[in-house]
């Protein structure tokens, strides 16, 4: 993509030849520390201490584990998201925090904060939501490479990212698993040989449940992923396949796609990441086994591969059976919604990644059905039509009066 390549020289680690100056390590700043992409961040730069350093941590309210990240790599820049934490934080004074530490201000403003710091090389944002588009655009901005594991940053505002990345030459450098993956198969390609784009689902937690009993589904069904440990926002997109929609409207922003050229499929084994079709029928696909270390330390060492990671890599001995399953967007109205938001282009992309985050927040809070999810989904689709989003303030605009429209709809019982 466009906008993720830079001169591959700077900031690469290692390659220097014999009596040449060891390279500095490439300085990290960590938005989501203490989420699942946060600790499986955690893990890659202990494997990786000799490339990585770590100099900004922020988390969402969990301050014990935020401290306890801070000691260990010796960071002195911390943020805390939720004021009220924040506070309780600050009011305990130098005594809980490490030793020179800085405790930037709550919300968007420390995220932002944490973006900018000058010492900063690469800007990891794992923040759930669209809470990262501020701090994402402020890396950018200044010219910082961005690890970018919160899809609802491009669906929101792709243009707008991409755009940054632009002006400032600085690489955007997807986190999630499957973008990442075609990011690899399209090293060396002509995009213009790009038949299509093939992510991969695991199906989530109810693809083997008869489609008749998903009305009864509970939210501690929805949270037992088969493969993946995640969040609960995550796990609960992977069970109306909303994730994977999400992906397909961030998979084309991010490789310059047409709707038709994206793809789902469902492969239960995790292992095949995304498979990349050419113009001459030939598939190119990305293997991993099912953990995030594997393109969160892509993306923090990028261009370089870097040595044995913080897990071992695939046995063949589980790759001899892989299964793979059309995606029915009957049974997954979540993804045929995010195909037509695609289509319909303007703001319909963010319309439908707000109405989403507020219909799965009322189901994990028992104040919806699972498929209520896909009812306010469309029904918020339906009453705002194609909202223009000539800009970021109109974009914006339309994900606030979705949220509004998608809670009263959860008010009222759903749509």
């Amino acid at each position: 993509m466009e906008s993720s390549t830079r001169s591959e020289e700077r900031g690469a680690p290692g390659g220097a030849g014999e009596g040449a100056a060891p390279r500095r390590r490439k300085r990290v700043v960590l938005l989501g520390a203490t989420g699942s992409i946060g600790e499986n961040t955690v893990r890659v730069l202990r494997a990786h201490g000799s490339e990585l350093e770590l100099v900004g941590v922020a988390a969402h309210s969990r301050t014990r584990a935020l401290l306890e990240i801070a000691r260990e790599f010796g960071v002195r820049h911390l943020a805390v998201f939720e004021e009220r934490a924040a506070a309780e934080l600050r009011a305990a004074g130098a005594g809980v925090l490490p030793a020179g530490a800085i405790l930037h201000a709550p919300g968007v403003e420390g995220l932002e904060s944490l973006a900018l710091l000058p010492e900063a090389d690469v800007v990891l944002v794992a923040v759930v939501g669209t809470a990262g588009l501020r701090p994402a655009l402020a890396a950018l901005g200044a010219g910082k490479d961005l690890a970018l594991a919160s899809k609802e940053i491009l669906v929101l505002a792709g243009a707008h990212v991409l755009a940054a990345a632009r002006r400032s030459g600085a690489r955007i450098l997807p986190v999630d698993s499957e973008h990442n993956a075609v990011f690899q198969c399209l090293q060396g390609q002509e995009r213009r040989e790009v038949r299509r784009v093939i992510l991969t689902a695991s199906g989530g937690a109810f693809r083997d449940w008869p489609e008749e009993r998903l009305a009864e589904a509970r939210v501690a069904d929805a949270l037992k992923h088969p493969n993946w440990a995640m969040g609960p926002k995550i796990t609960v997109d992977s069970a109306t396949l909303a994730n994977k929609g999400l992906e397909l409207i961030e998979a084309a922003v991010l490789f310059d796609l047409r709707p038709a050229q994206c793809a789902a499929i469902i492969h239960p084994q995790s292992i095949v990441h995304c498979l990349v079709e050419f113009c001459d029928g030939a598939m190119l696909a990305q293997l991993c086994p099912p953990s995030m270390t594997f393109p969160i330390q892509h993306a923090l060492l990028y261009p370089a591969r870097g040595g044995r990671g913080a897990e071992a890599g695939l046995s063949l001995d589980r790759v001899l059976g892989l299964e793979f399953r059309p995606a029915d967007e009957g049974r997954f109205p979540m993804l045929r919604l995010a195909r037509e938001a695609m289509e319909r282009g303007g703001a319909a992309p963010a319309i439908y990644n707000a109405a989403n985050e507020v219909a799965v927040a009322a189901f994990l809070a028992e104040r919806l059905p699972f498929l209520g999810i896909a009812r306010v989904t469309e029904a918020t689709l339906a009453a705002m039509g194609a909202a223009p989003a000539a800009g970021l303030a109109e974009v914006l605009a339309a994900d606030g009066e979705a949220r509004a429209r998608a809670e009263r709809l959860v008010a009222g019982g759903g749509a």
